[in-house]
């Protein structure tokens, strides 16, 4: 059976509907384009994705079920707070973003990898223009570990992590939730479901729950000091204060 893969139109920002993403492979909706601003933007709004390998072209993804993660409810496990307790690694925001993405794709094999160089420039582009954002974890002055992803309302669209050390990226994780529920955020996209993200509590929506969510949630706004360069609050010693 031939199936009909849309491409986009390299004058215009306009997507195909998510609901007419193939069932197989999972979400895949429309090929082409770029990777300007504009148009990952407006991916992101409307719960598009780019996924691709180098040498191919760009893939457009709207999968269903979505993995996602309610900050709100997001609880390290007892190993991860006896972890962190004993390591006293520090997490800040928005200290690095640049780096963080490089070391994101840097990390992985290059087998393993899909943040090719026009990805990472095109997410360094957005940082730039305060939107993408990183969570870095340090050990001392060491960056070990951390993520990215976009902005969009009180909605934070997860694009990778990375550790160099033991638990560094859920420490990440960990620390922005915390931050992200206290400064008005709702909801972390995981985009697809994984054993790692299981670990960390993700849950799935089917793509029409997700899509109903992000219709309200791109609408609103986090606190304007969420994103601001800062160093994050240890959320275990706050809540025993608390």
């Amino acid at each position: 059976m031939t199936y009909y893969l849309p491409q986009l139109d390299p004058y215009s920002f306009e997507f195909p509907s998510p609901s007419q993403a193939m069932s197989e492979p999972n979400g895949l909706l429309a090929h082409g384009g770029d990777l300007q601003p504009k148009r990952l933007l407006n991916a992101y709004q409307h719960g598009i994705f780019p996924w691709y390998s180098d040498n191919d072209p760009i893939m457009w993804w709207s999968p269903t079920p979505r993995a996602i993660i309610n900050p709100k409810t997001f609880k390290p496990t007892k190993s991860l707070i006896k972890f962190q307790k004993k390591s006293r690694y520090t997490v800040t925001i928005n200290h690095t973003p640049n780096t963080i993405i490089e070391l994101c794709a840097s990390s992985r094999d290059s087998e393993e990898t899909w943040i090719t160089s026009e990805m990472i420039s095109a997410y360094q582009a957005l940082a730039n223009q305060q939107v993408c954002h990183s969570v870095e974890v340090w050990d001392n002055q060491q960056l070990i570990g951390g993520l990215y992803g976009i902005q969009i309302g009180t909605l934070f669209c997860g694009e990778s992590m990375f550790s160099l050390k033991s638990n560094a990226s859920k420490i990440a994780l960990w620390y922005f939730c915390h931050h992200f529920a206290k400064q008005g955020g709702e909801l972390i996209d995981c985009q697809m479901m994984n054993p790692h993200l299981l670990t960390l509590g993700a849950i799935e929506q089917t793509r029409d729950e997700f899509m109903l969510t992000l219709h309200t949630l791109r609408t609103k706004s986090v606190n304007a000091k969420c994103y601001t360069k800062q160093l994050l609050t240890d959320p275990f010693r706050q809540n025993v204060n608390e």
